[in-house]
């Protein structure tokens, strides 16, 4: 069975959709258009802002920054900031999969992959396997359209067929 829902609040877009894997194993992928790398909003993406994000992962300061989903504080977040104030592009939109662990006995986490056609082929954007249950991607690109999959993966690196398609749609702006 699979649920769409689409928001849209102050001109984030919100799109939900619920998959199963492997036993139970529900996804929820959203995607956001936002635009957050000025975390100190101080005009300029620079240092400030990545000691910041990495305050804010360390939990050392609040979690105030909305790039990768609303309250997401990871070195994935410190990296994207990073790339900003280097490259002066905020990767304003990304991809957030979180699912509920499947019971499988002998898991040892999840790998996810991504295409741009219904049906696949599909890359898989994990190097190991995700042992957490959220996988953010921030290398979608604004107007296209996404399908993941992920695969549950067992203590002898065995993956389990795909899980049902999830779509996201990322914004144009």
């Amino acid at each position: 069975m699979i649920r769409v829902a689409l928001l849209r609040r102050n001109n984030n877009y919100l799109a939900i959709l619920v998959v199963g894997i492997v036993s139970v194993f529900p996804a929820t992928i959203q995607a956001q258009a936002l635009n957050g790398c000025d975390l100190n909003s101080d005009g300029a993406v620079n240092i400030l802002d990545v000691q910041l994000a990495t305050n804010m992962a360390l939990g050392l300061a609040p979690c105030t920054a909305n790039i990768a989903g609303a309250g997401v504080c990871n070195p994935v977040v410190v990296q994207g900031i990073e790339n900003a104030a280097l490259t002066g592009k905020c990767v304003p939109h990304s991809a957030t999969l979180t699912w509920t662990a499947s019971t499988s006995a002998n898991m040892v986490g999840y790998n996810l992959y991504r295409g741009t056609q219904s049906g696949g082929p599909y890359t898989k954007l994990t190097s190991s396997p995700v042992t957490g249950t959220t996988y953010v991607d921030i290398t979608v690109q604004a107007g296209q359209t996404y399908y993941y999959v992920a695969t549950a993966v067992d203590g002898h690196n065995n993956e389990s067929v795909y899980s049902n398609q999830a779509t996201a749609a990322v914004p144009p702006t």
